[in-house]
């Protein structure tokens, strides 16, 4: 007996010191296999181990040695490396595999940065397919936030090079990006992506920054309570609960399978789709059935296909014949649905959509395409549907506390973790949720810029911002615009900091679409700037670049930046407005004379001040004869 119980314990204690040893060195979740290092630059690698545990680094042939201090913490510096790889590394007991070293991107900002290449299928599948390249990785950063200290690490979050599968969840602005240098420089191209869809610039500033925004300081002290955060979380999805479990009684269409294939529609109203019901019933929030009766030629039953419903404002639930075939919950992503072979018959086919719509305009929206693709061939699905109200509530949906997008939270969790990695620069691309209060933006910005490059400690890293894209229906007179006014803080912002370029981008941009899906042109101007800026190649990276205004007579003429001003060729120049006398703006005429663009209108006598492209949607086609747009801009 007294056996068996020492030979047990010599095997806890044998275990018990294994685990302490394997516990002795930890890295942080940048770290890893995989990991793409920035050449020409002296490198830290970090970690945490036991207090006074030495540390071994090999890597290349050459041993760094260090003792954890105190806290635990420790850190070696490599010399500048040259591009290349694959490489390993080891640290005391570990062996990192696959390291490559090249040029290393933090990617950041809103819905448009984060938005993955899935969602961008209709335009860039066929590349998606086939696509294999190691030397382009991406380090996706987990979406977490806290409002209480800047974190040390990342809770998650892995090195995955370039394929089939992993360009999926690919930032799509990032991917092309990554992928216009590494065809230009061959060099390996690693991005660390850190965004997070609907936040705030202040979200990803840490306290310091925001002194000058008291309001924000004291948001960002608020949301320290867990106790507020879990009351507040479980108080709005109880009231949210309520609400959809009370139009899901109230809906008769649930209770009578309006989504049943053999259904008696006959005597149910009709509307064209793309459009609103509430153009037709009066604005309400609740639920409205739809159905479609389509024609399918003999074979079809037997196939797979797919439904294109456009987008939806807000949430869907679809079926064919009676089967589900997809539901989105919320108002921006595509409805892309696959349909099973099995699903579709010969001949006569329904397709049924439940819409709720629980604030706003409740909508198919316009101008996106609606279709069935079966066989290679598309069924035009715009025009005549039948509809019926389910339900109508006597409120709108609940409200949501947005606390993710809370100040200083997604710093502390989202890039506080990453500033001992070295990376070359920055991409930006955020703004929407700032267009509420869009005069502060310019401060806000230029402070978080400032913060991250010292943070980073390289105060001159490039910094490329994008530009936010023409959005929203086009105006017939000239009208203030929060999107113009932001526009114009960004485009200050990258003129009064070195090493901070604009990609403007407002010429791609979608009217009814806050997520354009053209990111492979944003992606490219963002590398056009890096190449300028970053490597110091001698390239035209902007379009015309506004610098200066003189009066005269009843005409401005505009100055722009030497080497932009090598205008392209239109039959007439648009966008331009001036501003009278009396403080009005009127359209304007404009006409490129040499480098100077003369803009007038013959019944302003005195004009003070031009205007281009300022509005939310604008139309002015001022371009370089390389075909990059001017920003928008003012005179005054």
């Amino acid at each position: 007996m007294k056996i068996y119980c020492s030979k047990t314990l010599f095997l806890i204690i044998a275990i018990f010191s294994v685990c302490l040893f394997d516990a002795k060195v930890k890295l942080p979740a940048l770290v890893s296999d995989g990991m793409i290092l920035q050449r020409n630059q002296k490198l830290k690698i970090w970690g945490y181990a036991d207090k006074g545990e030495k540390v071994m680094v090999k890597f290349l042939n050459k041993t760094y040695s260090t003792i954890a201090d105190n806290t635990g913490n420790w850190n070696v510096m490599l010399p500048e490396l040259k591009a290349g790889g694959p490489f390993t590394m080891t640290i005391n007991d570990i062996m990192l595999k696959d390291i490559l070293i090249g040029d290393v991107w933090v990617a950041s900002g809103q819905s448009n940065m984060e938005l993955p290449m899935r969602r961008l299928t209709p335009l860039y599948g066929e590349e998606m397919k086939t696509v294999n390249n190691q030397n382009i990785r991406f380090f996706t950063v987990p979406q977490q936030y806290n409002f209480k200290a800047p974190q040390n690490d990342l809770n998650g979050g892995k090195w995955e090079a370039t394929n089939p599968q992993t360009i999926l969840n690919f930032s799509g602005v990032a991917y092309f990006f990554a992928k216009n240098l590494y065809e230009k420089n061959k060099v390996p191209v690693g991005i660390i992506h850190t965004s997070l869809g609907g936040s705030p610039v202040q979200a990803w500033m840490d306290a310091n920054s925001l002194k000058k925004y008291p309001e924000y300081l004291a948001e960002a002290e608020k949301w320290k309570n867990d106790d507020l955060i879990k009351s507040t979380e479980s108080g709005e999805q109880a009231l949210s609960k309520a609400w959809y479990a009370e139009l899901d009684q109230s809906d008769i269409g649930l209770h009578q399978h309006w989504e049943n294939f053999d259904l008696d529609d006959s005597s149910w109203k009709t509307m064209n789709v793309p459009g609103s019901w509430e153009d037709q019933e009066g604005s309400f929030e609740g639920s409205v059935w739809f159905r479609k009766e389509i024609i399918l030629p003999k074979g079809s039953a037997q196939k797979t296909a797919f439904l294109n419903l456009g987008r939806i404002k807000d949430a869907d639930v679809t079926y064919i014949n009676g089967v589900k075939v997809g539901n989105v919950t919320y108002e921006y992503p595509p409805r892309w649905y696959d349909i099973p072979a099995g699903v579709l018959k010969d001949g006569k086919n329904i397709i049924a959509v439940r819409v709720t719509n629980g604030s706003g305009k409740g909508q198919f929206i316009a101008d996106k395409p609606y279709y069935l693709e079966i066989g290679g061939q598309k069924i035009d699905l715009k025009g005549q549907w039948k509809y019926r109200i389910g339900a109508k509530m006597g409120k709108m949906a609940p409200g949501q506390t947005f606390i993710r997008w809370k100040p200083t939270g997604l710093y502390n969790s989202m890039i506080n973790p990453l500033i001992n990695y070295k990376v070359k620069g920055f991409l930006w691309y955020q703004g929407e949720s700032n267009t509420g209060k869009p005069k502060e933006y310019g401060d806000l910005l230029t402070t978080m810029i400032t913060d991250w490059r010292s943070k980073w400690q390289e105060k001159e890293a490039p910094f490329l911002i994008v530009q936010l894209a023409n959005f929203m229906e086009a105006k017939n007179q000239p009208v203030e615009s929060n999107w113009a006014e932001l526009r114009d803080q960004q485009r200050k912002v990258s003129l009064n900091l070195p090493q901070t370029g604009l990609a403007v981008i407002i010429d791609i941009g979608e009217w009814n679409d806050i997520h354009p899906l053209n990111k492979k042109t944003v992606g490219d101007r963002l590398a056009l700037q890096s190449l300028k800026i970053a490597d110091k190649e001698n390239i035209i990276a902007d379009g015309p670049v506004y610098q200066s205004m003189k009066v005269d007579g009843n005409k401005i003429i505009l100055s722009f930046k030497k080497g932009t001003d090598d205008f392209a060729q239109v039959s007439e120049l648009k966008g331009f407005a001036v501003k009278n006398a009396d403080g009005n703006w009127v359209w304007a005429k404009a006409r490129a004379e040499g480098g100077k663009i003369v803009v007038w209108n013959d019944s302003v006598e005195k004009p003070v001040a031009v205007r281009y492209d300022w509005a939310d949607n604008p139309d002015g086609n001022l371009k370089n004869k390389t075909g990059l747009p001017a920003s928008p801009f003012t005179t005054e």
